[in-house]
């Protein structure tokens, strides 16, 4: 039986672990802190279950649910409460409506954006046109193997304001990055498909059939008693000596045919590793077997502050928060200058998601991301929960005293996959595949969301098994 190493506890690294053991293989995970998960945590008190990090999985990629599932915990999926899905952006003091029919900034009926307070009449007009140029874009389409930004993309459909009012504060809630420097290919292939196959993505939208939350299952699944069950079922399922917590490796050294693991505690070899450490840990470890594979991970990377209020059904009686699952807020136009308190985004998640709150309560999460992230990180709790109860104020009215509060600071954590950021994997990978034995995963290679981290998880720990069977 083969000796292998799982290098890092994150979802990532310990759905590997798992895998490993479901399959009777079994490994050593080494974890730096003092927990498995990584920003998959959940919080449970007074009846409410508070996401620290994701809220839930995208329900058109099966492979969070089919864990889920593996697990036993078929019967704690929920879905979204897409009967009222509404996402507003917050503009000037006020809370506007995204039209109806919206799949990411792209309407499906053209109709609902007559009269919406979002656009300007010559957005408008852009949207309208944008079918009548179908063969003009698909002649622009980029051709394989090259890349442009996601602005860049998103302009020549449909001009700078719907870039600058829709398409950056989305993206920077998913990826907590900037639209003129994100990979169009990596972080929106559907959409560079569409602009491929008929040239107009509204005409594309309009002749695909009907996608979940539009008639079909709900777009988000998550669990009745949140993620985090993920990563205690799991966590449950490995053999207590086979993880190592608060031991991070500090070295990795081919040492014949097999890999030395040097730890704080000490050293082991092993036949296999599984690496799935952030970027900016992979990178450090990687630079000391190759430095060019090691320039290859993205550079750039996100924080993000997650600030959650819960309000208890007398608190919640003054409150005015619509109906929908919470808003964005775009991120300043030029000459404005950046505000060191700014949000991102706030998610209603009593409205999102069933059984996330106590009837009549009320649980808000605000978001701290990018350059505001950065300057915050290091805050004392009290100050991120005034200026985060300050900006929300702004959108939702005077808000009265939660019956408590959550922070949680997640730095560097998420990459940005920069233009060209496939060609670099692709190039990364054939360099890592002449250290043989070494296997990267993670969010910093081939998606930041929990369907395809554990998707990869999963792949690469079968492929080590699969050999001896």
């Amino acid at each position: 039986m083969k000796h292998i190493a799982v290098i890092g506890g994150g979802i990532s690294g310990l759905t590997a672990a798992w895998q490993l053991t479901q399959l009777d293989q079994s490994c050593t995970l080494f974890e730096a802190s003092a927990r498995v998960g990584g920003i998959v945590e959940t919080e449970r008190r007074d009846g409410f279950v508070i996401e620290c990090g994701p809220d839930s999985w995208v329900a058109e990629k099966p492979w969070a649910r089919e864990l889920a599932i593996e697990l036993g915990l078929e019967d704690e999926i929920i879905a979204s409460n897409d009967f009222q899905r509404r996402t507003w952006l917050l503009r000037d003091g006020q809370l506007l409506p995204m039209p109806d029919g919206m799949r990411m900034m792209v309407p499906t009926r053209l109709d609902a954006l007559e009269g919406s307070p979002l656009f300007s009449q010559e957005a408008i007009r852009a949207y309208a046109a944008e079918p009548s140029r179908a063969e003009g874009l698909r002649a622009s389409a980029l051709p394989e193997g090259q890349d442009e930004s996601v602005a860049s993309f998103v302009r020549r459909h449909f001009g700078d304001e719907v870039t600058r009012t829709i398409a950056a504060p989305l993206l920077a809630g998913v990826f907590g990055g900037d639209v003129e420097q994100l990979s169009v290919r990596s972080v929106m292939a559907p959409f560079v498909k569409m602009e491929q196959e008929h040239g107009s993505l509204i005409a594309a939208l309009n002749a695909r059939p009907p996608k979940p939350g539009h008639g079909g299952t709900s777009i988000f699944g998550s669990l009745r008693s949140g993620l985090g069950t993920l990563a205690e079922k799991m966590s449950e399922a490995l053999p207590t000596a086979s993880v190592h917590f608060e031991t991070p490796v500090q070295a990795l050294a081919r040492e014949g045919g097999q890999w030395r693991v040097s730890t704080t505690q000490g050293s082991g070899l092993f036949d296999a590793v599984l690496l799935a450490t952030p970027a900016n840990a992979t990178r450090a470890l990687l630079a000391r077997l190759d430095a060019a594979a090691a320039a290859l991970l993205p550079v750039e990377a996100s924080s993000a502050i997650v600030v959650a209020l819960a309000y208890d059904r007398a608190a919640a009686r003054h409150m005015r928060v619509p109906e929908g699952f919470g808003y964005l807020v775009p991120p300043p136009q030029a000459g404005q200058g950046p505000s060191a308190e700014s949000l991102l985004a706030c998610t209603f998640v009593d409205q999102k998601f069933p059984h996330r709150a106590p009837d009549g309560c009320v649980l808000l999460r605000a978001f701290f991301g990018g350059d505001a992230a950065e300057r915050l990180l290091h805050a004392p709790e009290s100050e991120l929960i005034t200026r985060a109860e300050a900006q929300l104020a702004v959108a939702l009215g005077p808000l009265p005293a939660p019956a408590f509060s959550l922070v949680r600071r997640w730095p560097l954590s998420l990459p940005q996959y920069a233009t060209g950021h496939l060609d670099r994997m692709r190039e990364l990978e054939a360099r890592v595949a002449q250290l043989p034995g070494l296997t990267l995963l993670g969010n910093a290679y081939h998606g930041v969301g929990l369907p395809d981290l554990i998707r990869q998880a999963r792949s690469a720990a079968r492929a080590l098994v699969a050999p001896e069977a």
